[in-house]
């Protein structure tokens, strides 16, 4: 660093600002450390930083996915507002377990991470209680629920509420007019199973739920199931007119075998799906779904971790936010 310092007529100081917060130095005196640090191949040391400021800049963010454009976009969304104040996350897949989960966080924990985001609340008690023991912030996304087994633990949550958005897809499918309506739910986390619990709500609300047709398994969802689910509803149960898939590739893929099959839809069937997925949009016809504020919870999420790592005694811990950005029923064509 003294010999960048030298290189570009600066002070060490400067340059340690320079590259930790570009935005604290001018653009001028930035290129030139700039240029003397490519130009001498200096790359700053994260082990010294952190011993000399006990942080490590990083964020530990653990999804349950990476193929899932869900968690995608949420990633997306935490990566762009960490990165402008020098944060880097530091991502771990769980695979929709709770034990993984807790092995991942130990993990992830050991590398002394400035703040730690969680996807849902579904924890083991092994993991409530590392977050628990916690002095660094936590959020949670994805989810709402008001009440957690472990209330003495300082929950901070960004989402929607994934009851409320299955209610509403029961809830409009009850107003077309549709009698027999049925659920085809894959992957069946807890975050699903809420959506399904919202949509039977609906349903038993508009005197039209009928367990018979609900098709739930515990598959990772994709287009080829969903194609293959509607097959196996339709086989049982023929005079269903109406089906929530609680994802948009089961949808789509319902969507591509009902034309395969010559199903008209909405005439004979009516078709709605969740999380407004790419491509909804331009099915054909066009996809009736929920669209959901994915990247939006990851910019939220990263936002109150920025504001809790500012303060080595984060407030939050005292006095948890819960952060609801909603949800939108998007009606088309299908319904």
């Amino acid at each position: 660093m003294a010999d960048v310092a030298a290189a570009a007529g600066v002070s060490a100081m400067t340059v340690s600002r320079a590259l930790r917060r570009p935005d604290t130095v001018s653009e001028e005196v930035r290129a030139r450390v700039e240029e003397a640090s490519r130009r001498l191949g200096f790359v700053p040391s994260r082990v010294a930083s952190a011993l000399a400021s006990a942080r490590t800049m990083t964020v530990a963010v653990l999804i349950p996915s990476l193929t899932n454009a869900v968690f995608i976009d949420l990633l997306a969304g935490v990566q762009e507002t960490l990165s402008p104040q020098g944060y880097q996350p530091l991502v771990g897949i769980t695979g929709y377990g709770p034990e993984a989960e807790e092995r991942v966080l130990r993990t992830q924990l050991a590398h002394d991470p400035d703040g730690v985001i969680l996807s849902g609340l579904d924890h083991t008690p092994g993991t409530w209680d590392l977050l628990r023991g916690l002095t660094i912030p936590v959020v949670h996304t994805m989810d709402l629920a008001a009440e957690v087994e472990h209330s003495d633990c300082p929950v901070q949550t960004v989402g929607f509420s994934q009851f409320d958005a299955g209610y509403a897809v029961g809830a409009h499918l009850a107003a077309r007019g549709r009698r027999r309506i049925g659920l085809i739910a894959g992957q069946l986390d807890p975050r699903t199973r809420q959506r399904c619990d919202g949509w039977r709500q609906a349903l038993r609300d508009a005197g039209r739920h009928d367990p018979a047709l609900e098709l739930m398994v515990p598959d990772a969802t994709s287009v080829g199931l969903g194609a293959e689910l509607l097959e196996r509803t339709l086989a049982t149960h023929p005079d269903t007119d109406a089906l929530f898939l609680c994802n948009d590739d089961l949808a789509q893929g319902a969507l591509f075998q009902c034309a395969r099959l010559g199903i008209p839809v909405p005439e004979r069937l009516a078709v709605a799906g969740f999380n407004d997925l790419a491509g909804a949009a331009w099915t054909v016809p066009p996809l009736t779904t929920v669209a959901t504020p994915r990247r939006a919870i990851g910019v939220e999420a990263a936002r109150l971790l920025i504001a809790g790592m500012a303060d080595r005694t984060p407030k939050s811990r005292e006095n948890p936010r819960r952060v609801d950005l909603g949800f939108r029923l998007m009606v088309r064509e299908t319904t």
